[in-house]
């Protein structure tokens, strides 16, 4: 078995496509014709994104995150948190947390995507 698929539930698919795109570089893999559903390239794991809409429509109960009170993070690994970091600003991000050099060796630093997700942006631990 393997992790796949992380689907984050948002108002607009294609407009949070177009912020990774732009904040992190990614490539769109995937937009269905409906709107509802669209993909990332990330890599082994797809980062994908489901309207609320649909998710509601099929009895998932699915709730718009909020930025006070995160149930979860997603972090992206970089040799270049302090780039990365203003490039996801530029793009509409909110900052969280500036660069930071943590005690365990890691540089790290945080924002929230334009749906209220927080977000990771760190090096790689150096042990």
């Amino acid at each position: 078995m393997k992790l796949k698929y992380t689907i984050m539930y948002v108002e607009n698919v294609a407009k949070t496509l177009e912020f990774y795109r732009d904040a992190f570089g990614f490539s769109i893999n995937f937009l269905h014709e409906s709107g509802d559903y669209g993909e990332l390239k990330t890599g082994e794991t797809t980062l994908s994104f489901s309207s609320l809409e649909l998710m509601n429509q099929l009895g998932k109960g699915a709730v718009k995150p909020t930025p006070s009170a995160p149930t979860f993070e997603i972090a992206f690994e970089t040799d270049h948190v302090e780039q990365q970091l203003n490039q996801a600003l530029d793009a509409g991000a909110e900052l969280v947390q500036a660069v930071e050099e943590m005690p365990w060796g890691q540089t790290t630093a945080y924002v929230h995507d334009i749906n209220g997700y927080l977000v990771e942006i760190c090096s790689p631990v150096q042990l």
